[in-house]
């Protein structure tokens, strides 16, 4: 199925903070196509320093919690980098990657529309995982 794929404008370097990126990060989430079930709460992690850039570390953690079990069995993190290049004009908007917890995959949320299934996958994993122990 050919998804459509929703992006946000994000900011540019010189209006970025570290709140205004979590902010951004919600607005982007609430673009994506999940059942109203699961919740999330996004949180910064740390800044990084590189030689050509700034990167500021977000996780989104996700879960569905039932009135049986309110404290979800497992739950599924999304990781987000948001990165401010020292050498492009403090004009120029934000990059943005994400990757999801256990894959090594960078995404672009421009590039690829993000898909349930693959927080499904992580939860069922752990619990296939938990069981097994």
């Amino acid at each position: 199925t050919k998804h459509l794929i929703k992006n946000i404008l994000w900011t540019t370097a010189k209006n970025f903070t570290v709140e205004r990126g979590r902010q951004q990060i919600e607005e982007l989430i609430s673009t994506w196509d999940i059942h109203e079930s699961w919740l999330h709460h996004s949180e910064f992690l740390e800044e990084e320093e590189l030689k050509d850039s700034k990167r500021y570390h977000y996780r989104a953690c996700w879960g569905i919690p039932t009135r049986r079990k309110p404290i979800p069995q497992a739950t599924a993190s999304v990781y987000f980098v948001i990165v401010i290049s020292k050498f492009k004009p403090d004009t120029t908007p934000v990059e943005v990657f994400y990757r999801l917890e256990s894959t090594r995959l960078i995404r672009r949320p421009e590039q690829c529309q993000f898909r349930e299934k693959w927080l499904k996958d992580i939860i069922e994993n752990k619990i296939v995982c938990r069981e097994r122990l």
